[in-house]
């Protein structure tokens, strides 16, 4: 299994309630694309950090294999949640893609 995890910021333009109201679209938007890709078994988003966090949310997906990770990067529904909803209000991506090895847990 590949685990494909982004950390966002969003842009300091964004009052708190705005912030709010983003990540809950960005949410919205990624989990929605839960059955609509072939090889994603699961996506997250966690909006809640702790006051410690130095990002404002978090993905957390799960793929069959690292070719379902490349189809889902170009996968229209993805791209079109990214482009709408993601890119236009964050100022900070980090990725980290890697192999869950078979009995291992997080």
């Amino acid at each position: 299994m590949i685990k494909h995890i982004i950390l966002w910021t969003l842009k300091e333009q964004f009052t708190p309630n705005e912030k709010q109201q983003i990540k809950q679209g960005i949410k919205d938007g990624l989990e929605g694309l839960a059955g609509q890709i072939p090889g994603l078994l699961s996506i997250h988003v966690y909006t809640e950090g702790l006051d410690t966090s130095t990002a404002d949310l978090m993905l957390d997906s799960s793929f069959e294999s690292t070719e379902a990770l490349k189809a889902y990067a170009k996968h229209p529904a993805h791209l079109n949640v990214a482009e709408q909803m993601v890119r236009p209000y964050t100022a900070l991506r980090s990725c980290l893609d890697f192999e869950l090895q078979e009995g291992t847990s997080l």
